[in-house]
């Protein structure tokens, strides 16, 4: 086994490149294309002005060759850019469709903070942009574009490569002298990046309450201070970059000063052949610029190991594993068996031993206290969380047989606060089938009640909501969810905490809808109080500790 550790950063961005394939190489062949097109026609120039010079080297049909290579570097180079551009682009959708993928399969398991999730997604994919569009090209091209000058001018005057070869060799070793602390330097800035954008995202959709306590002064002060920080580990990275940069150019107006004079002052007028001597002169510049290129790349590199570290955590985390579901059965059984599930080592377990069974088309309601374990339970049968010991069974069948996200293909859920998305309300009921009819959606929305208020609005179900269910009421948005659930038609229901926080008017209308929503379904329902879900038919298990408690009839 190797003794260096593995950078997950790293092996992020060798896999991208892997998988860009062509896209990535296709820059760099382009590239060199230019190169030899700025060589053959430094050369046509070199003739140019030695015939000027008064020696007899060049012609018009010189000047013709120089400006057909011209227009020809100019559209290898324009291919170049839109390559590159193509790169970065591609390599930047499948990051982001991975991570988001990841990111959803993950679900309430994902312990990230809103604006963290969002930073990821945005800020930290839009990072990694300069690497494949930039550095792979650039880290490339500056091997191979001076490698080939380096044998074009050796075959003319081994000295002069000598020479370029020397002061080659010493930018890297200046780059890296003056780049030790870039990696560093960028991970905090990332770092810092992070929590600004974090926070900031947070306090935006906190903005009502900090205003009702009086505290947006103090969030204020707080987020400037955190971009105070941003901006002085910013400013410490673009240093870094101004301090290689400069050092490359001191190298390269040193090796053109040493070339100009070797070939002028020392040598004079009597040169022994004018063409070569102005035509290695002129290939300076071509010679360090791909080194430039690399200079200028390098800090990309570096922001873009930064944000692949962040990211690596998230895409590197184990894919979904197990069976998939040849169709979806019309009903379900549910069984725990000596469940155990812990989420951290120094906390008790959330569920401890439990068992239940539940046959089909019958109702729980699972009582109890927060921290009894009744979320526990529902992520367990949502697929978000993997039982340590014990057996969760579905019609028999090991849950833990089948992908997590099967289990999701068979249950409906509506949580204690609905979320409702800018867009119509029919749009909202949608999401749970997109292939739903607008009759489908209609009568979804008729069975949970949401034509109640509905048909009361300017555009009907087409009426347009803004973000979280802006103009909506809690119980309206709590209806909409019913709606999806009706829409899913799934065997298995999960409800958690559906009637909290309801006008007793409300109330009574999503019971009525919920009855409904249970008949002929096998239903879960989590609930603090039963007696707050009086009616609903069933049975009654209240969760001690993560252990079952005492058992009755809902009716009881």
């Amino acid at each position: 086994m190797s003794g260096t550790k593995r950078d997950p950063g790293r092996a992020l961005l060798k896999a991208e490149t892997r998988r860009l394939g062509a896209r990535a190489r296709l820059p760099i062949l382009l590239g060199l294309g230019v190169a030899a097109c700025v060589i053959a026609q430094a050369w046509l120039f070199a003739r140019l002005v030695a015939t000027l010079l008064g020696h007899d080297a060049g012609g018009w049909w010189d000047l013709a060759g120089a400006a057909a290579l011209m227009v020809l570097a100019a559209l290898l180079t324009a291919g170049q850019e839109i390559t590159q551009a193509a790169a970065g682009r591609a390599a930047r959708a499948d990051l982001r469709a991975r991570a988001f993928e990841r990111l959803l399969a993950l679900g309430p398991a994902d312990q990230r903070a809103a604006g963290e999730k969002a930073t990821l997604v945005v800020e930290r994919v839009e990072a990694l942009d300069g690497y494949f569009a930039k550095w792979l090209p650039a880290a490339m091209l500056a091997l191979l574009v001076p490698a080939l000058i380096l044998l074009a001018v050796a075959v003319i005057d081994w000295v002069s490569a000598s020479v370029l070869l020397v002061m080659g060799l010493l930018v890297p070793v200046g780059m890296a002298l003056a780049g030790l602390g870039a990696a560093a330097a960028s991970k905090k800035q990332f770092e810092s990046l992070a929590r600004l954008s974090g926070r900031f995202t947070d306090r935006v959709r906190g903005i009502p309450t900090l205003v009702l306590f009086n505290r947006q002064d103090d969030e204020a002060r707080a987020l400037s201070v955190q971009a105070e920080e941003l901006r002085t580990r910013t400013m410490k990275v673009l240093r870094i970059a101004f301090l290689s940069t400069g050092i490359l150019e001191f190298l390269a107006a040193a090796t053109l000063a040493y070339l100009a004079w070797r070939h002028g002052a020392h040598l004079g007028t009597a040169h022994p052949n004018m063409v070569a001597a102005l035509w290695v002169i002129m290939l300076v510049p071509a010679f360090f610029q791909p080194l430039r290129n690399f200079s200028g790349a390098y800090h990309e590199a570096q922001s873009a190991r930064g944000a692949a570290a962040e990211l690596a955590p998230l895409l590197d985390a184990p894919e979904e594993v197990g069976l998939r579901l040849e169709e979806v059965p019309p009903r379900v059984t549910v069984t725990l068996a000596d469940v155990r599930l812990t989420y951290a080592p120094d906390r008790p377990p959330a569920l401890d031993g439990l068992s239940f069974s539940l046959a089909a088309g019958e109702t729980l309601l699972l009582a109890g206290a927060s921290g009894s374990g009744k979320s526990s339970v529902l992520a367990l049968l949502l697929g978000f969380r993997r039982a340590d010991a014990g057996r969760v069974a579905i019609n028999g069948q090991d849950v833990a047989l089948l992908r997590p996200a099967e289990l999701r293909r068979l249950s409906a859920y509506v949580g204690q606060r609905a979320h409702v998305f800018a867009g119509s309300i029919a749009d909202n009921i949608a999401l749970a089938r997109a292939d739903a009819s607008p009759a489908q959606i209609q009568a979804a929305a008729e069975a949970a009640q949401v034509m109640e208020f509905a048909a009361g609005l300017p555009d009907g179900l087409h009426t347009v909501v803004g973000d979280g269910g802006f103009g909506l009421s809690g119980g309206q948005a709590q209806r909409v969810a019913l709606a999806r659930a009706f829409l899913r038609d799934a065997p298995l229901v999960i409800l958690d905490e559906p009637t909290a926080s309801l006008d007793p008017g409300t109330e009574e209308l999503v019971l009525d809808a919920i009855r409904r929503l249970c008949v002929g379904r096998t239903a879960i329902i989590a609930t603090h109080s039963a007696a707050a879900l009086r009616g609903l038919p069933g049975r009654t298990l209240t969760l001690e500790a993560g252990r079952a408690g005492g058992r009755r009839m809902a009716g009881d």
